[in-house]
């Protein structure tokens, strides 16, 4: 005889305690499972400092630094500390560079981080610096900011001595190193002393040329007009104007009633020979260069009589 109600009360604890069983079971399993998926996945290693990047700093720049130098002809010079000659611009103003973009493509500034070293002879209460346009700091010397030229290739060097008549080197006291007196007459006055010289020199080929205080080739551009001058900024980075301030100093052979000046596009004064505006050639290294001769049958060398030669 079957008694359902006793064996209902009977199964009904029994699947209760199989449910929970099961229950547990696929608890222990799911965790274990997810136990193992973890022990499975990659974990990136936290980063070292070595694996970290590093930033690196701006390289400093080297500090500027001036020395004197003595130059057999010139006499007690300032040099940097490669012993390049360094050079003052006499358009400029006391802590002031008038040196455009154009002028300090020819004419590297000597770049200062504040406190340049000095060697031997230097005047540290001379020292000092200026901002340029771009915000750099150029060096001071009495006031006036101190150049290299583009043309001096090694130490010793002074090409760009007394070029356009506002270039010249500078001695331990802060002045402008001037031609020397035998290249100037003796009736010249003071006021005159930083003049540009226009003597006459003989070559062997081309004769008698015009050539400044330096003996450095002086040259006629053919394009140009009476009083007139026709080359541009371009022009003027590889021809370098004779400039003047108005009364040039005249040599033996030279025509005074030939000289005069005539204003270029940024105000300063070219002098002119026969009305024609006198040049440099920037790839003329020394005195008796005349490399410039003919090129592109433009530029001529120009005689005391104010002609072009070979022309």
């Amino acid at each position: 005889m079957n008694h359902p109600t006793h064996v209902s009360s009977i199964k009904k604890p029994a699947l209760l305690a199989i449910a929970l069983a099961v229950m547990v079971l696929i608890l222990a399993a799911c965790q274990s499972k997810a136990a193992s998926t973890a022990t499975q996945v990659p974990v990136a290693p936290a980063p070292t400092a070595t694996s970290a990047p590093v930033a690196t700093p701006t390289a400093a720049v080297a500090e500027a630094e001036i020395n004197v130098a003595m130059d057999p002809k010139l006499g007690s010079i300032l040099v940097d500390g490669k012993g390049m000659t360094l050079y003052m611009f006499t358009k400029d103003e006391a802590d002031k560079s008038n040196c455009n973009a154009e002028c300090l493509a020819k004419w590297p500034p000597l770049l200062t981080l504040g406190s340049p070293k000095l060697g031997d002879g230097v005047d540290a209460s001379l020292v000092g610096s200026t901002a340029l346009a771009d915000g750099t700091k150029i060096v001071t010397y009495n006031h006036m900011p101190l150049y290299y030229w583009v043309n001096d290739k090694a130490a010793g060097d002074t090409t760009g001595q007394n070029v356009g008549g506002v270039w010249y080197v500078v001695s331990p006291a802060g002045v402008a190193v001037m031609p020397a007196a035998t290249e100037t007459p003796a009736a010249a006055s003071p006021a005159v002393a930083g003049e540009p010289t226009i003597n006459v020199f003989k070559d062997p080929i081309l004769g008698d040329i015009l050539v400044d205080g330096n003996g450095m080739t002086l040259y006629m551009f053919t394009k140009d007009e009476a009083d007139k001058s026709n080359c541009n900024a371009d022009c003027l980075a590889k021809w370098p104007p004779l400039l003047t301030q108005g009364t040039p100093v005249l040599g033996a052979g030279v025509d005074a009633s030939l000289v005069g000046s005539t204003a270029l596009a940024d105000g300063t004064l070219i002098v002119t020979y026969n009305h024609m505006p006198l040049y440099f050639w920037v790839n003329d290294m020394k005195a008796g260069d005349t490399t410039g001769q003919n090129v592109g049958s433009v530029w001529f060398v120009v005689n005391p009589a104010g002609e072009p030669v070979g022309q």
